[in-house]
């Protein structure tokens, strides 16, 4: 069944609204009643009163009115399509069942069917494309052992590392709760007081920090997570999305200029690059770890603000996806489909990652919330395979599961004809775990030393722009700000920290000109 079309299998239970006999459909209610009259409502007379029992209208406009579920706290603004995911079958030189049992990577040449979401991250669902802010990259991948979600960003680190401080992260990034606008002087208030931040502040205020469009610009997984193969064995993995088009990023004025006229200028470019066949396409790197602490390096690897050096742990291509069709309707198919960084299949994993591990919790809760409790039943979400639970009832509940062989039986364990557990499919990754409850912070934060190897990494013009951007941001956050946040980059690196200074001393309109 895996091997199907994948326009094919996505189009699965969504139901058929064409007339069977080649005639043009005819407008009906959602009860299926056909509607006569879709132009005047019930009234006494020509002038009205309406009346109540105006079936047809009140079943219209509820409807209506309801027609927007809660919007995502952070990726409300995305666009998505669907395609497949072509294995490798190996891991670099190595076949890939060295280090993962995951059906979906074993085979050359197997395809999945995927869908993927992009997504700006702060604003809201209606906002320009154009802003600074990190892009989400969320694949679904339809396999044979159920779905498989790989939540991540276009940027390779984060601003935090314990998920207890993301409702502050984002609390910062957001509008004002009085102005209801965006405001530099919250946003470095808090950065200047996490000197974590500065690997991704490093990204963000780079050119990096707005890509072209959703084609032309990497993915990550961000998270460290695990694989493991037939016998148990774990290793620690990082994922990487590399684009084939090219890595195509926007001046700040750039931006600007592209907002005035187009702020659904990324949704645009990619619906029309699939209608037209020019199909964007990415390779799926991993990068792979022993898992243990690894004493020898200056940094934890469960750290997400780092990278892992590629020279060290080398992008190994294990597949590529190919986005090929376009979404039949944005509601029901790009805002509906949910997404949990906990929906792994066999071989996958999760590492003690503090933010992977608080993300696993929220994400599930957070689409239960928003779409509902049976938010898995829409088509989108559902898995392309059998699901046999014991899970009764909820909320716009459709599927009826009978379960095992006797559908009077809800509940395991059984002797008369209920769901019995699945056989296993290899020995179990059984990773060991000890020490105290404690809550205490990391103990290789080495909050600096990577964020300067950014600075000294990119090219002088992208130096040029991120210097100009935060000194921008900067300018209009109060002294003590400014103060902290320079403190913080010249420990990254003093060239990096000066320049800021220098910007912020001479004022915007100086240190543009120099630019």
């Amino acid at each position: 069944m895996i091997e199907k079309d994948s326009k094919n299998i996505m189009e699965e239970n969504t139901g058929d609204s064409e007339n069977t006999n080649g005639e043009q459909p005819v407008l009906t209610n959602r009860q299926g009643h056909p509607v006569y009259d879709n132009q005047n409502s019930r009234t006494v007379g020509d002038r009205g009163p309406t009346t109540l029992e105006n079936y047809q209208f009140l079943e219209k406009v509820t409807h209506f009115d309801r027609e927007r579920i809660p919007e995502r706290v952070v990726h409300a603004r995305g666009a998505g399509a669907k395609g497949y995911f072509e294995a490798y079958g190996t891991a670099g030189d190595e076949p890939v069942s060295k280090f993962t049992r995951a059906k979906l990577f074993q085979e050359k040449g197997k395809k999945t069917p995927v869908f993927v979401r992009f997504s700006t991250v702060i604003h809201g669902g209606t906002s320009p494309e154009t802003l600074r802010d990190p892009r989400g990259f969320a694949t679904k991948f339809y396999t044979e052992d159920g779905n498989w979600d790989l939540v991540g960003n276009n940027l390779p680190v984060f601003f935090i590392r314990d998920a207890i401080k993301f409702p502050d992260v984002i609390h910062s990034l957001k509008p004002d709760p009085v102005t209801n606008r965006q405001d530099p002087q919250r946003i470095f208030d808090f950065m200047s007081l996490t000197p974590e931040s500065m690997h991704m502040l490093s990204f963000l205020f780079s050119p990096r920090g707005i890509p072209q469009d959703y084609r032309h610009q990497d993915g990550f997984g961000v998270n460290t997570y695990k694989w493991y193969n037939n016998e148990g064995v774990g290793v620690l993995v990082k994922y990487h999305w590399k684009t084939k088009q090219g890595i195509k990023s926007l001046t700040q004025a750039q931006a600007s200029e592209i907002q005035a006229t187009n702020f659904n200028h990324a949704t645009q470019d990619l619906y029309e690059a699939i209608e037209r066949g020019d199909f964007p396409e990415w390779e799926l790197c991993v990068q792979i770890m022993s898992d243990d602490e690894h004493p020898e390096l200056d940094f934890d690897p469960l750290d997400d603000t780092k990278t892992w050096d590629e020279e060290q742990f080398p992008l190994l291509p294990v597949g590529r996806m190919v986005l090929n069709e376009n979404p039949k309707n944005y509601f029901a198919e790009v805002e509906q489909i949910a997404f949990g960084t906990g929906v792994l299949v066999d071989g996958l994993d999760f590492s003690d990652d503090k933010m992977l591990q608080g993300r696993t919790m929220s994400y599930s809760d957070t689409q239960r919330y928003r779409v509902g409790p049976n938010y898995l039943q829409l088509p989108v979400n559902a898995p392309k395979k059998h699901v046999a639970t014991n899970q009764r009832d909820g909320q716009m509940t459709y599927i009826v599961d009978t379960g095992g062989e006797n559908p009077h039986v809800n509940y395991e364990p059984s002797s008369i004809g209920g769901l019995k557990e699945s056989p296993r499919a290899g020995k179990d990754h059984t990773p060991f775990v000890s020490g105290n409850l404690v809550r205490q912070k990391i103990s290789r934060e080495n909050n600096f030393k990577q964020a300067g190897e950014r600075y000294r990494a990119i090219e002088q013009w992208e130096r040029d722009d991120l210097v100009f951007n935060l000194v921008d941001m900067l300018s209009q956050c109060n002294k003590d700000i400014q103060e902290r946040m320079i403190g913080l980059l010249r420990q990254c690196d003093e060239e990096y920290g000066q320049r800021i200074a220098d910007g912020l001393a001479n004022g915007k309109s100086e240190t543009a000109k120099t630019m």
